[in-house]
């Protein structure tokens, strides 16, 4: 076992041992020091496929970022929304873009339909 590797394996005893959030920031910082990312990389994927699906979510979104529901529009709603959606994970956009087409009148949803129809899809 390469040293870095088991000084990362004493450093996961002691974060489990004291459990607190001190402890775990520290693991961050000790792990971007002695792990690759590739090896971080893994550790994270193989920790969130150990829980479910719904906490594995909620984890993985405090950990990067999440937008939240979005907020009412000051202003216009085109720029709020477009700010938003930088913001939005993945299924947050999911969510909202089709709750938000099932909102639509049909006059609308076609219009949309249309207009999407129309834009070069990135593959």
């Amino acid at each position: 076992m390469k040293p870095e590797h088991k000084r990362m394996s004493r450093m996961l005893g002691y974060c489990l041992t004291l459990g607190t959030a001190d402890a775990w920031s520290g693991f961050s910082f000790v792990a971007a020091v002695r792990l690759s990312e590739t090896e971080r990389a893994a550790l994270a994927f193989s920790a969130l496929n150990s829980l479910e699906l719904d906490h594995a979510e909620m984890t993985a979104a405090a950990s990067i970022g999440s937008a939240g529901a979005p907020l009412p529009p000051f202003l216009g709603g085109m720029d709020e929304a477009r700010f938003w959606a930088s913001y939005a994970s993945r299924s947050e956009l999911k969510a909202y873009a089709l709750a938000s087409f099932e909102a639509m009148s049909a006059k609308d949803q076609a219009a949309f339909f249309r207009h999407i129809s129309e834009m070069e899809v990135a593959a």
